[in-house]
Order: structure tokens, then sequence, then C-alpha cells
């Protein structure tokens, strides 16, 4: 019998915390089980092991990071999409360091579950970007190059590469009107 109060969703949402967590190292059966108090045998009710529960977590960020990204740009079209979406991928991301970089991964193929987020995360970038007039090939260059602005820069962010004593929220926003420019400069074409 399930021990109350855990479930897969739970054990999930835990597993994704912690790994948010700069001081936990890796994240382990043993170490989620510990901190509910049960030992992780007990977990195999919820997880069928270390991967699925990694898998969990990866999916559970995507459609997480999705649902912000949504959120902000609802409403705004163009440039103020591109902006308001920008800053709330830099959040999220910061907001939640360990989880961020299962977000940018491709599915894992015949994984429906992976699959739909990742879907997700892509169509809404479209979306986003169907604001700037561009053609199908168009729309297919311009989401990878607003995806690759800005995991790189939070990458390196999230890294702690930008130890300069230089603002990086002015960085950000140098960056994010850089992308607009250019897809600007693209869509006039």
């Amino acid at each position: 019998m399930p021990r109350a109060g855990l479930s897969r969703s739970v054990v999930i949402e835990r597993a994704a915390q912690m790994l948010d967590d700069p001081d936990l190292g890796s994240l382990s059966l043993a170490l989620v089980a510990e901190s509910f108090g049960v030992k992780a045998p007990s977990l195999y009710k919820h997880v069928q092991g270390l991967a699925d529960l990694h898998r969990g977590v990866a999916v559970r960020a995507k459609e997480d990071l999705a649902a912000v990204l949504a959120g902000a740009a609802v409403g705004r079209a163009s440039a103020d999409a591109v902006r308001a979406m920008a800053d709330a991928y830099r959040s999220w991301a910061l907001a939640h360091p360990g989880q961020y970089p299962l977000t940018t991964r491709a599915p894992v193929p015949g994984d429906a579950d992976d699959e739909t987020a990742s879907e997700r995360l892509v169509e809404l970038v479209s979306v986003i970007l169907r604001g700037f007039d561009l053609g199908s090939d168009q729309l297919v260059d311009a989401t990878r190059f607003l995806r690759s602005a800005l995991h790189g820069f939070v990458s390196l962010e999230t890294g702690g590469a930008f130890e300069l004593p230089i603002s990086t929220d002015d960085s950000f926003v140098r960056l994010v009107d850089g992308v607009i420019l250019a897809l600007e400069a693209w869509s006039s074409r």
C-alpha cells in the first residue's frame, strides 16, 4: 500500500525541488526517499527507478516552463511578446538552475509525454515569432536563433560565467533587443 501523501507527482515535484539545490550534488532515490522519511524501496511504488525519476522531472520542467512562457506572452505580439517571453525564460531558468538543462534536451523518441511537452515549448516560440511575418523556413531559423540566444545567455549566467562588475540585466536587455532587430530585419526581406 502506498504511503499516505506520496504519489508519482509528489515524488517528482520533490525531486525537481531538490535538483535546484546547488548544495545537493547528484540526485538519488535515497536522497529523495530520505526527504520523505521513507526508505528508497518505497519510491518504487511511484517511480520505476532513477532514470524514470529523471524523466519525470524533465517532462515536468518542460511543462512548467511552457506554462510560464505562455502566461508571459499572452496578449502580446511581436517585439513585446519576445521581450516578455525572454524575461520569463530567464527568470524561470535562474529560479530552477538544476531543472533548466533538462528543458533544452530533445524529447526521447517514443516517449509521448516528453514529445508533447517538448513540442509545446517549440510551438510557443513559433507562435510568438509568427508576429514577425516570417515564411515557414524563416520561422524554423528564427526559432533556432531565438532559442540559441536565450539558452546561451542563461547557460553562461547560471554557470557563473558572468563575473564582470557590469549588470547582467542590462546585458540581457541588449541581447533581446539585438534578437528583435534581427527578427525585424528578416521579416522585412
